[in-house]
């Protein structure tokens, strides 16, 4: 990917728990962006958030952590990201797992590897 070009940030929310067979759902979204050739995918843990069904998710001490949120960001050209767009909601239609789905304006100013 070039250095200072304009991209797109792609979001994925889903639950820790949430599987693809037996495999969680948030690794079969990052195994298929490999596999698609994106330039990279980060998964967050939180520490606390609700979704649709507004039941709250937290890592407090008193409650083990009981399907934490998780993000998975991805970053690259507006062409691959929308591409890859359908493979996540054919994922997520082959799981059954709800999950939220963002897309937002994104500017690369340096990108590296070290090969």
């Amino acid at each position: 990917m070039k250095t200072n070009s304009k991209a797109k940030l792609l979001r994925i929310f889903v639950g820790e728990t949430d599987k693809h067979g037996h495999v969680g759902l948030y690794e079969k979204i990052v195994v298929e962006a490999r596999q698609n050739n994106l330039a990279g995918a980060t998964v967050y843990k939180g520490i606390m958030g609700f979704g649709s069904n507004s039941r709250i998710h937290t890592a407090k001490v008193l409650r083990i952590s009981e399907d934490l949120p998780l993000v998975i960001e991805i970053v690259d050209s507006e062409e691959k990201i929308n591409s890859f767009i359908p493979v996540v909601e054919k994922i997520f239609e082959e799981s059954n797992a709800g999950g939220l789905i963002t897309i937002e304006a994104a500017e690369i100013i340096k990108y590296t590897s070290t090969k």
